[in-house]
C-alpha cells in the first residue's frame, strides 16, 4: 500500500486562523475554523498517515539561540487566550483522527523537517502543510509543501522564482543574506541580490569562499565574516536527526474512529 503522510505545521496554521478573527479570544471561533480547515486539507490531500506537529509555548529558543544568542530575540509570547485554548485545539482535532507531536526541546520545524525526510527518503510521498518557505529546503521528487491559504505548491519551480536558486541552496542563500525576522544576520553588506549573484556563479558558501573568481567587492566581506556565514546556515537550515520516539503505524489516519471515543 502507497503511503502518503500529511505533516500540519500546527502553529503555522493556528496563528494564521487565529489573526484573521474578529475577537481573537474566541477560542471556539478558532476550533470551528481551524477544523473546517482540516476536513479541507483532508479531502484534498487524502493522506494514509497524518500528524500535527506543535511548538511547545514555553520552549526557549534552543540550540539555535546557542549558536546565535540573537536569534529570535524579540519575538512575541502566544497571546494568552490562544496558549490557554491550545489543549481545546488539540482536542478538536484529535476527534478527526489526527495525532499531535508536542516539541520538547526542539524546534517543531526539526521535527517536522526529521520525519517527512525519513518518510520521503524511503520514496514515500510526504506533504507538509505550511507557508514557511523555510521548508523548501527539503524538497525532493516524494516532498513537497503546500500553502494552504494561497492554494499553491512551494515546489522547485516556486523556488526558481521566488528566489532564482535551487532548493538545496537555500540554507547557504539564508547564511548570506539572512533573515531579518528571526534575526539571522547573514553577512553584513550581502543582501539578497548579492547573495543570488553569487550563489548563480558558485554552488556554496564555501565553494565562493575558496574560488580566486569571487567577486573582489565580495572578499573582504568573505575574509571577515564567512565564519558568520556558516553559522547562519547552520541556523537557517533544518536538522533531520531527531529522535521521534514513534513509527508511521502510530499516526496512521482512519477517519471516524474517535468519533465514539470522545463525549
Amino acid at each position: 500500500m502507497a503511503i502518503h503522510l500529511v505533516i500540519i505545521d500546527a502553529l503555522n496554521l493556528i496563528r494564521r486562523v487565529h489573526s484573521a478573527q474578529p475577537n481573537q479570544d474566541d477560542i471556539q471561533a478558532v476550533i470551528t475554523t481551524t477544523t473546517r480547515t482540516i476536513n479541507r486539507i483532508l479531502k484534498e490531500t487524502e493522506p494514509t498517515h497524518i500528524i500535527a506537529v506543535f511548538d511547545h509555548h514555553l520552549q526557549d529558543r534552543g540550540w539555535r539561540a546557542e549558536i546565535l544568542p540573537k536569534y529570535k530575540e524579540d519575538r512575541k509570547p502566544m497571546p494568552e487566550a490562544l496558549q490557554k485554548g491550545m489543549d481545546e485545539i488539540q482536542e478538536a482535532w484529535w476527534k478527526l483522527g489526527i495525532d499531535s507531536l508536542l516539541s520538547d526541546g526542539d524546534e517543531a520545524d526539526d521535527l517536522v523537517a526529521t520525519l517527512a525526510n525519513k518518510v520521503a527518503a524511503h520514496n514515500e510521498q510526504v506533504t507538509i502543510i505550511s507557508t514557511d518557505k523555510g521548508y523548501c529546503q527539503l524538497l525532493s521528487p516524494t516532498l513537497r509543501i503546500r500553502d494552504y491559504f494561497q492554494h499553491r505548491w512551494l515546489d522547485a519551480p516556486f523556488v526558481e522564482k521566488e528566489f532564482g536558486l535551487k532548493p538545496e541552496q537555500l540554507a547557504d542563500y539564508w547564511g548570506l543574506a539572512g533573515i531579518s525576522s528571526s534575526k539571522i544576520t547573514g553577512i553584513p553588506g550581502v543582501g539578497p541580490k548579492a547573495a543570488l549573484e553569487i550563489l548563480t556563479q558558485f554552488p556554496t558558501i564555501e565553494a565562493a569562499n575558496e574560488s580566486e573568481d569571487l567577486p573582489k567587492k565580495y572578499r573582504k566581506k568573505f575574509d571577515e565574516h564567512y565564519e558568520t556565514a556558516i553559522l547562519c546556515r547552520q541556523v537557517a537550515g533544518l536538522r533531520t536527526d531527531i529522535e521521534l520516539g514513534f513509527n508511521l503505524q502510530d499516526i496512521r489516519y482512519e477517519k471516524g474512529t474517535r468519533d465514539y471515543q470522545v463525549s
